[in-house]
C-alpha cells in the first residue's frame, strides 16, 4: 500500500513555480557585464521560508521591470493558503477593517441606512438614537452633498457614499438635505458610533408566533436576540420561528451563547477537533431563558458556519423543528492571526462537529468543484425536490431521542421546503435583479409617504393597503422604459408574486425590514410550514 501524501503536497505547484523563477535569475554575468555566458550560483540548501525570501529579494533587485513587491507577496500568501482548504485565507491590511467591521458590531458614521435611487442618495431610515436622527434626518430625505462633494446626479456609488459619510467619532460632516416640498437645508452632523445590527426583523404574528431573522453572528448578536425575544414575549409570544436563511455565520461564541438559551444544562452544543487541536466540547449552561419555548429554525443553502452550529445543535438535541433546505456545509474552524504589518491570516485549525458527531463541513479538495457546489445542487434538482437530495447513507447518526440524521456536509432539515418556482418567470426575475421593482416600490412609498405612514404600523398597512391595477400598470410601463418586456402570459403567471413583493417593498421603505417581512411572511412557504409544525407542540416544536 502506498503511503499517504505528506501535508506539504498542496504547496508543490507554488514551490515549483518559485523554483523556476529562481532558476531563471540565480545567475551572474561571467563576461564582465558584456553578454558572456551565465553560471549558476552555489547556494546553501535553504529552509522553505528562506527560499521564498531569497527569491523575492532576487526579483526585487534584478527583475527586468519594476514590481510591486508587497502586492506580489499578498498574492503568493493568498494562493498558498487557498491551496490548503477553501476557508483559509490571507487578508491584507487594507482589507482587514472592512472584513472585520460587520462582526465587530459597530462603526463610526452619521447613522443612516440609505439606498441610491435614480442617482440620488435617499435615506431609508435613520438609526434610532444615532447622530442623524438627533439632527432630525428622516426617511425619504435626500443627501445631496457631503461637505463640498456633490452626491446627486454624478454616478455616485455605495462605496463612495460610505467613504464620505463615515469617519472618526467626533468628527463632523456638513450635509445638504433635500426634502419634498421644501428648500434644501444644510445640516452639520457629528459622527458617532453606529451599531451594525444582527436582528434584521422581529415581529409577532396574530396567532402568537414570534419571528426573528438574524443576518449575522457578531459580538452583539446574543444581546440583540435577547432584547428582541424578550420584547416579543412581553407582547404574548407563544412560539418562535428563528430565521437563519442566508445567514453566512460569524463568531462561534455568538452561536454558542444563542444555542445556550434554548438547551438545558450540560447538553453538547458543538465540539471542535483537529490534528493539533484536541476535542473541545461547548456545553449548555443553566442560564437558558427560552428552554421551554416551542421553536423552529429556518435554513437554506445560504445558511453557513455559525448558522449550521445552531441548527445542528437544536436538531441533534431534538429541541427544534428544522425547516427548509440543506445548509451550505461550512464547518471549518479558523484561527485569526494578526501579522506585524496589520494584515492577518485566518488559518483552519479544526472542524466543527454536532452533538451526534456529524462533521458540518462538506467535501473539498482534489476532484471537488467546491465553488460550483450551489450550481451543482441546482442542476441536480436538490432545491426543488426532496427526492433529488444526495444523502450519504454511510454517514448515519442519531439524535438524543434516537432519530436518524445524516452527515456528509451541511445540516439536512427535518422538513424540506422547495424553492418556490411555481409563479416565477423571466419577467419577475428581470424586475427583481434589475432593481426596477425596488425602484418603483420606492416611488410608490415616496409619492404618498405621509398618508401611508398614517396606517401606524406594518400590520395595519398589510391589512388595509393593496396594489391597485393602476400601480401594476405603472410598474409595467416603468419596466418597458428600462427595456424589460414581459412575454405572453408572464405577468398573469407572476402577478401575485409581483404584487406581494411590490407591497413588501413599499412597506420596507416606510418601516424598514420589519415592514418587509410583515408582508412577505404571508406567502413564505417555509415560514408557514414551520408555524404549522409548531402548532400544539410543547417544547421542541416536534409532533
Amino acid at each position: 500500500m502506498s503511503s499517504p501524501r505528506q501535508p506539504l503536497s498542496p504547496y508543490m505547484p507554488l514551490l515549483l513555480s518559485l523554483a523556476l523563477v529562481a532558476g531563471l535569475f540565480l545567475g551572474r554575468n561571467m563576461g564582465g557585464g558584456h553578454g558572456g555566458p551565465l553560471a549558476v550560483f552555489q547556494l546553501r540548501q535553504p529552509a522553505a521560508a528562506d527560499k521564498l525570501g531569497q527569491v523575492l529579494d532576487l526579483i526585487d533587485r534584478q527583475y527586468v521591470d519594476s514590481v510591486e513587491k508587497e502586492a506580489l507577496v499578498d498574492e503568493m500568501l493568498q494562493e498558498m493558503l487557498q491551496r490548503l482548504d477553501p476557508h483559509s485565507y490571507y487578508i491584507s491590511a487594507a482589507e482587514l477593517q472592512a472584513a472585520t467591521e460587520p462582526l465587530e458590531g459597530s462603526f463610526d458614521g452619521i447613522g443612516v441606512e440609505f439606498s441610491i435611487q435614480r442617482d440620488t442618495v435617499v435615506v431609508v431610515a435613520p438609526v434610532e438614537g444615532g447622530p442623524s436622527a438627533q439632527r432630525g434626518i428622516r426617511a425619504g430625505d435626500r443627501i445631496l452633498r457631503a461637505d463640498t462633494v456633490p452626491l446627486a446626479g454624478v454616478g455616485i456609488t455605495n462605496d463612495r457614499v460610505m467613504k464620505l459619510l463615515r469617519g472618526p467619532k467626533g468628527s463632523q460632516v456638513n450635509v445638504l438635505i433635500g426634502r419634498r416640498d421644501r428648500q434644501p437645508m444644510e445640516v452639520v452632523i457629528t459622527r458617532g458610533a453606529i451599531p451594525i445590527n444582527s436582528v434584521a426583523a422581529s415581529l409577532l404574528r396574530p396567532d402568537g408566533t414570534g419571528y426573528i431573522k438574524l443576518s449575522r453572528f457578531a459580538k452583539n448578536t446574543h444581546a440583540e436576540f435577547l432584547a428582541a425575544a424578550d420584547a416579543l414575549r412581553a407582547q404574548g409570544m407563544k412560539r418562535l420561528v428563528l430565521d437563519l436563511r442566508g445567514n453566512g455565520g460569524g463568531y462561534l461564541n455568538a452561536a454558542v451563547d444563542l444555542a445556550d438559551e434554548f438547551l438545558p444544562n450540560g447538553r453538547v452544543i458543538v465540539y471542535t477537533q483537529g490534528r493539533h487541536s484536541p476535542r473541545r466540547d461547548m456545553l449548555a449552561t443553566a442560564r437558558g431563558a427560552y428552554e421551554d419555548l416551542p421553536l423552529s429554525v429556518l435554513i437554506d443553502e445560504g445558511s453557513a458556519s455559525a448558522s449550521e452550529i445552531i441548527a445542528g445543535a437544536l436538531q441533534d438535541n431534538d429541541r427544534a423543528l428544522v425547516v427548509g433546505r440543506r445548509s451550505f456545509g461550512k464547518g471549518l474552524v479558523q484561527e485569526h492571526v494578526d501579522l506585524p504589518d496589520h494584515s492577518a491570516v485566518r488559518l483552519t485549525t479544526a472542524r466543527y462537529y454536532t452533538a451526534s458527531g456529524r462533521s458540518i463541513q462538506k467535501p473539498y479538495g482534489k476532484g471537488v468543484d467546491y465553488e460550483s457546489d450551489y450550481a451543482h445542487r441546482t442542476a441536480h434538482g436538490e432545491l426543488y425536490s426532496a427526492d433529488s437530495i444526495r444523502i450519504d447513507s454511510s454517514q448515519v447518526f442519531r439524535t438524543l431521542n434516537g432519530r436518524v440524521v445524516y452527515g456528509g456536509g451541511g445540516i439536512m432539515p427535518d422538513v424540506f421546503v422547495a424553492a418556490d418556482t411555481a409563479e416565477g418567470s423571466q419577467f419577475l426575475t428581470e424586475l427583481f435583479f434589475s432593481g426596477t421593482l425596488n425602484q418603483y416600490a420606492f416611488d410608490l412609498a415616496d409619492r404618498d409617504r405621509q398618508r401611508l405612514l398614517a396606517y401606524g404600523s406594518p400590520a395595519v398597512f398589510k391589512a388595509r393597503y393593496s396594489i391597485s391595477a393602476q400601480a401594476l400598470e405603472g410598474l409595467r410601463q416603468e419596466a418597458r422604459s428600462q427595456g424589460i418586456m414581459e412575454r405572453p402570459g408572464e405577468l398573469d403567471r407572476s402577478k401575485r408574486q409581483i404584487m406581494n413583493r411590490l407591497k413588501a417593498g413599499v412597506a420596507r421603505h416606510l418601516w424598514g425590514d420589519n415592514g418587509f417581512y410583515e408582508v412577505m411572511l404571508d406567502a413564505d412557504a417555509a415560514f408557514l410550514r414551520a408555524s404549522e409544525g409548531l402548532s400544539g407542540s410543547d417544547v421542541a416544536g416536534r409532533k
